[in-house]
């Protein structure tokens, strides 16, 4: 063995040697365990998703018409509370009252010709049975008698489509409520073509409105008609308004390749703060249990093992699938426990433990005279092969 390789050996073995006195024969002189405690409380567990949406009335009824013609008179306006039935605008009516009378005079006609036929039928019939005219005179009565009836049913029906575009002419409210939207103008000129033209539109009640949020699809699978809402409109930054999910719809859809499902809020509403149409920031609590037992999730993580115990510390395990641990002294005891709801951060504990008991949350293992984060206290020693904290200069 030559010179070189003697020396490259004795320093690696210099190395490793200062290195295992510094982790196993200083360990207990130069560093210890700091353990983290919580007392079991009772509190909330919940969990939340957000969405964005707009307030809107429960009952929203478009009114419209069904003829064409010019608007003659309105009679309500916006927010114009109105009643089931009440008048609230009317329709030129001269062309249709023209058109009735036409349709009038045609079924009148018909009316008469339908009738003349139909005795003439009766009394040829007559004859007929006794062979006192010929089998073609008879049916030519028939044929007219026929033609008579269909011609009296079909000016019936356009008399009565005559007398209902009149009807329309006359637009009334629906429901109860309030004109939140106003279309048209008197004098204008609506055309009842392939759609209905909107002339305005009633909400039923402002004080119960619901809030339709576009809800991720990441998230909408903890989404459930019955969970708790809370929301927030921009115009009452300072306000917390509560509300329940009705609904979560199942049709999807899909913006700038994100796709969405809407979801229907309740809202209360009996001071009439909240108005359709303004945007709602909502918090979905999927998750949501008040007054119960509950540790921080960590604390079912923690496992007295070396190197976070000493050699005399005493460790009394149990069986379990989940348990929580309890420090008298240098004792360590695990309690079993079962668990409930767990929003990552806190879990419910069902049973094992009783309120008010102090438990182990974690440890954290620190040189004595140090905080965390900063160096050794000065005449300390330090580990050669402990990376410096940054900004510290090498000695």
């Amino acid at each position: 063995m030559n010179k070189k390789t003697i020396l490259i050996s004795t320093a690696a073995i210099i190395a490793i040697g200062g290195a295992c006195f510094w982790l196993f024969g200083g360990t207990a002189a130069k560093h210890k365990v700091t353990y983290a405690t919580e007392v079991v409380s009772r509190g909330e567990i919940s969990n939340s998703v957000t969405a964005t949406g707009t307030i809107e009335p429960v009952t929203k009824v478009e009114v419209g018409t069904q003829v064409s013609g010019i608007i003659d008179k309105l009679y309500a306006d916006y927010n114009s509370v109105v009643k089931k039935g009440q008048l609230i605008a009317e329709m030129d009516r001269v062309t249709l009252l023209s058109e009735l009378s036409s349709r009038q005079a045609a079924y009148s006609g018909a009316k008469a010709e339908y009738e003349y036929q139909q005795k003439n039928y009766a009394r040829n019939k007559t004859l007929h049975e006794k062979n006192l005219i010929s089998d073609t005179d008879y049916e030519q009565t028939v044929y007219n008698y026929e033609k008579a009836k269909s011609t009296f049913e079909s000016s019936k029906a356009d008399l009565a489509k005559a007398q209902r575009n009149l009807s329309y002419t006359t637009i009334t409210s629906p429901i109860d409520g309030v004109v939140i939207n106003r279309a048209v103008e008197e004098g204008q000129t609506v055309a009842a073509g392939f759609s209905t033209p909107t002339l305005f539109t009633i909400a039923a009640d402002l004080t119960q409105m619901q809030v339709v949020a576009d809800v991720d699809e990441a998230d909408i699978g903890g989404v459930a008609e019955g969970q708790r809402v809370t929301f927030t409109v921009d115009t009452y930054p300072n306000d917390v308004f509560e509300g329940q999910v009705t609904q979560v719809r199942l049709e999807a859809t899909t913006t700038n390749n994100v796709v969405t499902y809407e979801v229907v809020i309740s809202a209360h509403n009996p001071d009439v703060k909240l108005k359709p149409g303004l945007t709602a920031n909502v918090t979905i609590y999927t998750l949501d249990k008040k007054n119960v037992l509950n540790v921080p999730s960590k604390a079912l993580r923690f496992t007295p093992e070396v190197p976070l115990i000493g050699k005399e510390d005493i460790v009394k395990d149990c069986e379990g699938e989940h348990k929580v641990w309890t420090r008298e002294g240098n004792t360590f005891t695990a309690h079993p426990v079962q668990v409930g709801i767990s929003n990552g951060t806190r879990t419910e504990l069902v049973s094992g433990i009783a309120e008010g008991a102090v438990i182990v949350t974690e440890a954290t293992m620190g040189m004595p005279g140090t905080n965390a984060g900063q160096e050794p206290a000065g005449g300390q020693e330090k580990s050669p092969f402990m990376p410096s904290h940054p900004g510290s200069k090498k000695k």
